[in-house]
């Protein structure tokens, strides 16, 4: 309870640009969530898709990979796909390859969307808290030249006090989201390395079930 009442005291004494920063403390907190919500659940979704691409692509089932493809959002899916639908024209493996490297290329701005708006709203934060500050303090000298001259040390330092609380504000918003943006960017990272590593594996068993084919052609 006394731990509420000093927040709020802290939160009125630090004046109207505390409004402000905590509106985009609230915005970048709720990004967040909706980032983690979302990559969390494209990790997820892209490891079921790989586990159950693979033996089709062992198998050479690559109707089966398409269907998978057509059922399935995960951008694994889209991946495989892409190197089959590839194949199924191209002459030179270097043309399933590239086929791939666009799908994982398409998948990635959907990973990375509204992740950088994080960083900048940290320094917006920061920024608000020292124009607040700059604010208050303008405002403090201002009344201190009016006042008495034995109040005015008082003033002063009482008027400085309630101006850093707004410095303060932004910096307690803006640590938070750059930690937040750096565990989104890791995040971020690590499903895409996935899709990359994913890409060469099927590329490679892609080529190698083409050759294994054209072989079995060729022999008959």
């Amino acid at each position: 309870m006394e731990f509420t009442q000093a927040l709020l005291r802290f939160f009125q004494n630090g004046g109207p640009f505390m409004y402000p920063i905590a509106l985009v403390l609230v915005i970048g907190l709720a990004m967040v969530v909706e980032r983690w919500i979302f990559l969390t659940h494209a990790k997820a979704a892209n490891r079921r898709a790989y586990m159950q691409l693979l033996p089709m692509l062992q198998k050479r089932n690559y109707q089966g990979v398409l269907q998978l493809a057509r059922d399935s959002k995960a951008a694994m899916g889209r991946i495989a796909a892409a190197g089959i639908g590839t194949m199924q024209y191209a002459k030179r493996d270097e043309n399933i390859a590239l086929a791939i490297e666009e799908g994982i290329l398409e998948a990635v701005p959907r990973l990375e969307k509204r992740t950088s708006y994080l960083a900048t709203l940290a320094n917006i934060a920061t920024l608000l808290g020292l124009l607040g500050t700059i604010m208050g303090l303008i405002s403090a000298f201002t009344a201190v030249a009016n006042a008495d001259p034995s109040e005015k040390a008082s003033m002063l330092s009482s008027s400085i006090s309630v101006a850093m609380n707004t410095t303060a504000f932004g910096l307690i918003s803006a640590i938070p989201l750059l930690l937040f943006y750096s565990m989104l960017q890791n995040k971020t990272n690590e499903i895409v390395d996935s899709l990359q590593m994913a890409g060469v594996k099927f590329l490679n068993l892609i080529t190698m079930g083409r050759g294994a084919a054209e072989q079995k052609a060729t022999k008959n």
